[in-house]
């Protein structure tokens, strides 16, 4: 499991909704999602520029996916699908892992997307990121940040999201 600090346990803490924007992030042109797994963040980019940025939870097995189970996050360029209903997140956006290369080099995996809170937990708003619990997916902590998300997705049409 992918542990996290004291330091950012007091930041999660501390944080509800958004969090900063970071001015580093979103170097390509275009509008795409960035995810910095180092930060546990999500950043929506726009023409090099942060519109907003989100804390997210990641795999239960840390990063790097290789193959069906594993419970990591994987880490790349992706096709970017458009938001669905889910019985089980409220919002689920579908990530294209693994790519043709990638299934190439044998990586296998499905179901891999951005979604947000369980239904069963979504009572506990902000603390349901304060663990790295999806299976491999990148998760919000509200539905409301899954809205805010997917309203942009329909202004913006990204067609990838970075996972780094």
């Amino acid at each position: 499991m992918a542990a996290r600090s004291p330091a950012l346990w007091l930041l999660a803490l501390s944080s509800i909704g958004c969090a900063e924007t970071d001015p580093t992030s979103c170097v390509e042109t275009g509008a795409y999602l960035d995810v910095d797994t180092a930060s546990h963040r999500l950043y929506l980019c726009e023409a090099q520029v942060t519109t907003h940025t989100f804390d997210v939870r990641l795999g239960f097995g840390g990063i790097g996916k290789t193959k069906e189970g594993d419970q990591k996050t994987p880490l790349g360029n992706y096709p970017l699908g458009a938001p669905r209903a889910s019985e089980k997140y409220g919002t689920f956006i579908p990530i294209g892992y693994p790519t043709a290369a990638q299934h190439a080099e044998g990586f296998t995996g499905s179901a891999v997307g951005v979604h947000g809170p369980d239904r069963r937990l979504t009572w506990l708003g902000a603390a349901t990121n304060w663990l790295d619990t999806t299976d491999g997916c990148i998760g919000l902590a509200t539905d409301e940040q899954m809205s805010s998300i997917a309203t942009w997705i329909g202004a913006h049409a990204p067609k990838t999201i970075t996972i780094r």
